[in-house]
């Protein structure tokens, strides 16, 4: 329940971090504006579902969402992404990685946790 809880926070910290830069820098730009906002709903839908959904799918979302974030935001400072071209300086781009990073590690030990928990039924028939 731990990892959850932890992985829970990580999504949560990027989520409102994403709305913190939309509010801040991102809302009058066209594809990475909306984009921000569609992230920050992501997150806390995904931060409600691995609090009360105890299922591996929230898990599979946490990993998923950490690793495109965090992709999209390294396209970011090296090609640039629709126009826009971010770079590594300040506290709030740093925590948003170590938060993503967070989140891509805590779902993966989380899956490896439930996959050791409740291992898949063995298929094919009873040997005779």
């Amino acid at each position: 329940m731990w990892i959850r809880i932890l992985a829970a926070v990580a999504v949560f910290a990027s989520a409102l971090i994403h709305l913190e830069q939309w509010i801040v820098v991102f809302q009058h730009t066209a594809i990475v504006g909306p984009a921000m906002l569609v992230n920050f709903a992501g997150g806390v839908v995904i931060t409600v579902l691995l609090l009360l959904w105890r299922h591996w799918i929230p898990l599979a979302l946490t990993v998923l969402f950490g690793a495109s974030t965090l992709g999209a935001f390294l396209v970011s400072v090296t090609v640039g992404l629709f126009g826009v071209h971010e770079h590594w300086t300040g506290w709030i781009i740093f925590t948003a990685a170590a938060v993503e990073i967070a989140a891509i590690i805590l779902g993966l030990v989380g899956l490896w946790n439930e996959q050791r928990r409740h291992p898949a039924p063995r298929t094919g028939s009873a040997p005779a």
